[in-house]
């Protein structure tokens, strides 16, 4: 399945790549040249077409289990003050989706957007430390009452251009149900209370909308 992100996309680079094959082989008449024109040509495709895959995803997830919000890798675990909702400190787990990753973002958690803004910014290398502070990024939050608020963050890299938001306050998700997209190599972090336990470690390559990476404990009623 194709994301809807890549309609347009796919669309143009057809006709950009298609145009000087028809050139080639309707005027020029070199035949080798033609066929490795192709052949390049298809290799680009197929690049653009499985960045914009949508394969379909299973969501198991039992109270107070964290989904993986997107394929890639867990490049950071640490402690860190968060100081755009919350003001204290969390754990943060930071996933890098590289541009050969399924970039489509998913909802780590079920419960209540409380909390979703779009902050233009620079476009410096996903993995830059300052990246989640100074890059074009999204901020959400989602809130459930058995185990209280989770941040979640958007976060454009070096090549993405574009940042698709579908969630906004008020709205409800279920864990692993989809909130968004980023073209083209880019970053999410998950902010968690202090008591998560953590279930990846550095490394790691969840799977967006499957993987547990944290679980939280239920808080007292």
């Amino acid at each position: 399945m194709i994301h809807r992100e890549g309609r347009k996309t796919l669309f143009i680079a057809l006709i950009l790549l298609g145009f000087p094959y028809v050139i080639l082989d309707q005027w020029v008449h070199i035949e080798p040249l033609t066929r490795s024109y192709l052949v390049l040509a298809l290799v680009i495709y197929l690049f653009i077409l499985q960045f914009f895959r949508n394969p379909p995803r299973t969501t198991v997830a039992q109270p107070g289990d964290v989904i993986a919000p997107a394929d890639g890798k867990v490049v950071l675990i640490e402690e860190i003050e968060e100081t755009e909702c919350f003001q204290d400190q969390r754990k943060m787990i930071s996933i890098f989706m590289s541009p050969l990753n399924v970039h489509v973002n998913r909802v780590p958690v079920a419960g209540k957007v409380t909390y979703a803004k779009y902050h233009p910014g620079k476009y410096l290398v996903a993995w830059h430390p300052k990246s989640s502070t100074l890059n074009e990024r999204t901020t959400v939050v989602v809130d459930d009452p058995a185990t209280g608020p989770v941040l979640f963050r958007q976060i454009a890299g070096a090549v993405a251009r574009r940042i698709a938001l579908y969630c906004q306050p008020g709205q409800s998700f279920k864990a692993g149900e989809e909130f968004g997209f980023i073209r083209f190599g880019s970053r999410m972090d998950i902010y968690l209370p202090l008591d998560a336990e953590i279930c990846v470690k550095i490394g790691d390559r969840p799977r967006g909308g499957e993987t547990v990476i944290a679980r939280i404990p239920a808080r007292p009623a």
